[in-house]
């Protein structure tokens, strides 16, 4: 284990402390979120609420999603399966028809006698939720959905021209959108409402929240953007399509290019850059997102706290996967590099990563971004391995209380309850658990998979979104202490299976001396000897 420790003490309570009741489950789910936050040292993006949760929390500093794009990636997490498991690499299918009745988080915590509730973008809408987030399965009512949803992509952003429009870059006066709101708005109302009838409950509760942001379009409320001024704002540090990057690496961002902001700037496809000034305003947009999503953030937790439930409950925060500004002169998810498959995540468990609260304190009062200083806050406790979000599951049923879903056999599409990710419970100091033979304490021994499909060995008009019928190669990659290295291989799509001995393109990048993975040593090395090490 590696860890570096904040400056106050924390009491840590072992697995001796005996809580009299079930421990509640909040789960945060961020759409797009790469760990551009102030707790994991971004210097300018001002998260002063989400940082106040860290400051409580164990923060994993390197944990990794799957797959980067929403629906594979949220079905695999809350599975606790992998892309080629659940069978999920588009948005078009159901795990529980077209691969296995898998059990998910909130539907395991319901069959243990939880009230288990659903808020905003949890799944992923449509069919890889079978139209109804996963109902009845994983949740005790309906979940809830912004009515405002449905204006996101709609012409409501107003440009220069005094027109209103469908961009990119979306600042707005929120009293001026249809309903006067905004999806994470009324998101953040609901679950505090339901948060209130909790309190009237006699049963533990499991409630997810999803949020949009920062999800494009960048539609937010426009004031944040004083928080950035454009003189402020710096370019990528590799904003370049690096030389060695293999062409089926790359993704065009086709939607992006589908705004009507972007759409005028005439960029040639599949590499064109976009140009400077528009760079700096993406990331402007951007960032003023991420301080729109903390502030909600900051008053879903101060609200708990008012109902004095933050001594009773898990915090959680998490995201789908991150989002390329730039880097690679790319603008979107869509790949394996760790811009976009590395996601923030911290755990707050009362009384094992920070004391429980004394009555009458708060210890997550809301924090105003335009007031707080959030660089000078304590980042609480960091766990520095390799970790992964298929862990999700494991984790919480552990810390929840309840048996942990033991590992799954391989294959595993026919059995319904268990987990392919290891649990993460000794981070959080339990002396007393049996040994976890998948616990590594050698970080050199640690691997985090993530994949991407991609329909051709060039970028096309589906690169970024491949529908299963089209994928004919998959890019598998493994990310260690010390590189990342991806093999791209033919995949037959109506036998999901992957041809290790058809390889197309590989990449090899050393996080040392390359930390944002520009330099593609793959040809350099003795890559081909590598492939069948990837499967986890």
């Amino acid at each position: 284990m590696m860890f570096s420790r904040s400056t106050h003490v924390i009491v840590c309570i072992t697995a001796s402390f005996l809580f009299m009741d079930p421990l509640n489950v909040l789960l945060i789910i961020v759409d797009d979120l790469r760990p551009t936050l102030g707790c994991y040292g971004d210097k300018l993006v001002r998260s002063p609420n989400i940082d106040q949760l860290a400051s409580h929390s164990l923060v994993f500093q390197n944990a990794f999603a799957q797959q980067a794009v929403c629906a594979p990636s949220r079905v695999s997490f809350l599975t606790g399966r992998r892309p080629d498991t659940t069978r999920l690499y588009d948005f078009n299918s159901y795990w529980r028809v077209h691969a296995g009745n898998f059990s998910t988080i909130p539907q395991y915590f319901k069959e243990n006698g939880y009230v288990t509730m659903s808020v905003g973008k949890v799944f992923h809408p449509g069919i890889s939720s079978n139209h109804s987030d996963d109902s009845p399965y994983s949740w005790s009512f309906p979940p809830y959905h912004p009515s405002s949803e449905k204006y996101e992509n709609t012409k409501t952003c107003r440009g220069e021209d005094g027109e209103l429009h469908a961009n990119l870059l979306c600042p707005v006066d929120v009293v001026d959108v249809p309903e006067g709101t905004l999806p994470d708005k009324q998101s953040t109302e609901q679950a505090i409402r339901l948060l209130e009838k909790m309190t009237m409950s006699a049963s533990p509760f499991f409630l997810a929240v999803g949020y949009h942001k920062p999800h494009i379009p960048f539609r937010y409320p426009k004031e944040f953007q004083k928080l950035y001024p454009l003189e402020n704002i710096t370019l990528a540090p590799d904003p370049q399509v690096p030389d060695g990057l293999p062409p089926v690496a790359y993704n065009p961002w086709m939607d992006i290019r589908q705004r009507e902001d972007i759409q005028a700037l005439n960029i040639s496809v599949p590499y064109g850059p976009v140009p400077v000034d528009f760079q700096r305003k993406i990331r402007q947009s951007y960032f003023a997102s991420v301080s729109y999503l903390d502030t909600q953030v900051g008053r879903l937790l101060s609200a708990l706290d008012d109902l004095q439930l933050a001594s009773s409950t898990i915090i959680v925060l998490t995201s789908d996967h991150g989002w390329a500004l730039g880097e690679h002169g790319e603008w979107a998810k869509y790949s394996n590099f760790d811009v976009t498959t590395r996601v923030p995540l911290m755990f707050y468990v009362p009384g094992r990563t920070a004391s429980v609260p004394e009555a009458g304190k708060k210890l997550f009062p809301y924090l105003d971004p335009f007031d707080s200083l959030s660089e000078l806050m304590d980042p609480g406790r960091q766990a520095m391995d390799l970790v992964e979000l298929v862990s999700l599951f494991p984790t919480l049923a552990g810390l929840a209380g309840l048996q942990v879903p033991p590992r799954c056999p391989i294959p595993s599409f026919h059995v319904e309850l268990c987990r392919e990710g290891r649990k993460l419970l000794k981070y959080f100091r339990y002396h007393d658990l049996e040994e976890d033979p998948y616990f590594h304490s050698n970080p050199r021994e640690l691997i985090a998979y993530s994949q991407y499909p991609r329909p051709a060995d060039s970028p096309q008009w589906n690169s970024d979104k491949p529908t299963l019928k089209d994928i004919k190669v998959m890019g598998y990659s493994i990310r260690t202490i010390d590189y990342r290295y991806t093999v791209w291989v033919g995949f037959n799509p109506d036998e999901f299976l992957a041809n290790f001995s058809d390889i197309h393109a590989g990449e090899l990048y050393f996080v040392g001396s390359d930390p944002l993975q520009d330099h593609n040593m793959y040809n350099d090395s003795q890559g081909g000897e590598l492939p069948r090490s990837l499967m986890p």
